[in-house]
């Protein structure tokens, strides 16, 4: 969990989980935050006179900025250089998920060579685990969900398959999203691609389902496979991307906690089900991705969504059918403009480049991190969550330039 908030647009997505009438917990839950920062904002905002109204009517940026706004807390005195003097950090982060090695590399990295050595923080850290005994989150129950309540989405490893476009082998993942209630899954394979690829397989889900699960569950959006899908440093605009993507489609976010896999183990359970029952045994003889997409498909809708499940006891379709694609939120009417951030440098000639085509920025702003978002042709920067530059993505020249973006001569 964070202690803080340095994502306007994250501010935004708490505002909106209010003005739905969510509670604190989930809010704090779903934004990966801890319950006290959560608090601490949702009061600063509350006092600004932001926190009611329409959740589809949202504070500016600037509003939000200006709400938050406060003095940076000192800095703590330095630390004893004990590993007896960092227990209750251990302990706190041991608690959290983290392991013995994290939690040395973390001390290390805050307080250098002075906070002693791997060993004593495994012994600690063991002596604090045995002194916890059995404590009732390790008692695992089942967790049953309403119809069209939820869906689990997660990604798994495939392997290489032949890109059609170069003939070439590549890494590709299996995308996999399943409802929580029936059982009913959608897959698709894709290569290691950009944001586009995140959203349109949701897309595709929610049109197989025949509409929208109101909370999704995905993994927390760091682990490793969804990081060498995606690459890390596009983490954060990925996030981005898909909070607005939920708001266009009405549907909640709310991200498995770090190193808590059963909290989405219903798809986990659905991607070794598609890895160990489709792929390994067809991997060899795929023509190239394509191929393997269209056997996954049929082999969707005439084997793992027709079988018996094993827990329910029904047929995934037939409860999707019968029971859940009623509770489902309806499908947009008209079609869904997608959304997409990046994040690029406004160089020196005072343009930003999104794929292979340079947009202009006013020259002050250059050396700064500009956020683009893209949608359909419209491509508009904001430079410290403030537009700054609106272009299109459409045009015969390498470049979009606004001769007033440039000084003068």
């Amino acid at each position: 969990m964070r202690h803080g908030i340095n994502d306007m647009h994250q501010l935004q997505e708490l505002v909106r989980l209010h003005r739905l009438g969510r509670p604190a917990r989930e809010v704090a839950k779903t934004l990966c935050i801890d319950r006290k920062t959560e608090r601490k904002y949702r009061n600063r905002i509350a006092q600004a006179g932001l926190l009611e109204g329409s959740p589809d009517d949202l504070p500016t940026m600037a509003a939000l900025r200006a709400a938050v706004k406060s003095r940076k807390r000192a800095k703590p005195p330095q630390e004893q250089s004990t590993v007896d003097a960092y227990r209750a950090f251990i302990d706190t982060k041991r608690k959290a998920g983290l392991g013995p090695t994290a939690i040395y590399n973390l001390l290390a990295e805050q307080h250098g060579s002075d906070v002693g050595t791997l060993s004593a923080v495994k012994r600690l850290y063991a002596r604090l685990k045995k002194a916890d005994g059995v404590r009732a989150k390790d008692v695992a129950i089942p967790v049953h969900t309403a119809p069209g309540q939820q869906a689990q989405v997660d990604f798994g490893y495939v392997g290489k398959l032949v890109d059609p476009a170069t003939g070439k082998l590549r890494k590709a993942w299996v995308f996999v999203m399943t409802l929580s209630y029936s059982r009913f899954t959608f897959a698709r394979i894709v290569f290691s691609q950009d944001i586009d690829i995140w959203q349109t397989c949701h897309r595709e889900a929610f049109a197989a389902f025949g509409g929208v699960p109101h909370v999704a569950v995905p993994d927390n959006l760091k682990a490793a496979v969804i990081q060498a899908a995606f690459g890390a440093e596009a983490m954060g605009m990925l996030n981005r991307s898909y909070r607005d993507m939920a708001r266009a489609y009405g549907f909640r976010i709310d991200p498995a906690p770090a190193y808590a896999p059963e909290k989405k183990g219903k798809v986990e359970s659905a991607v070794k089900y598609v890895k160990n029952s489709f792929l390994l045994p067809r991997v060899a003889d795929f023509v190239d991705i394509d191929d393997a997409n269209r056997r996954l498909q049929q082999w969707l809708a005439e084997t793992a969504n027709v079988r018996t499940h094993g827990t329910t006891g029904q047929q995934p379709v037939v409860m999707l059918d019968k029971r859940e694609r009623a509770e489902l939120i309806a499908l947009p009417t008209t079609p869904v403009v997608p959304t997409m951030w990046r994040e690029a440098k406004v160089a020196t000639n005072s343009h930003v480049t999104f794929d292979k085509r340079f947009y202009s920025v006013p020259w002050t702003h250059i050396g700064q991190t500009a956020h683009i978002r893209i949608r359909g042709e419209a491509l508009t920067v904001f430079v410290k969550d403030e537009r700054v530059a609106e272009h299109r993505t459409i045009g015969d020249t390498p470049s979009s330039t606004v001769p007033t973006h440039l000084p003068e001569g």
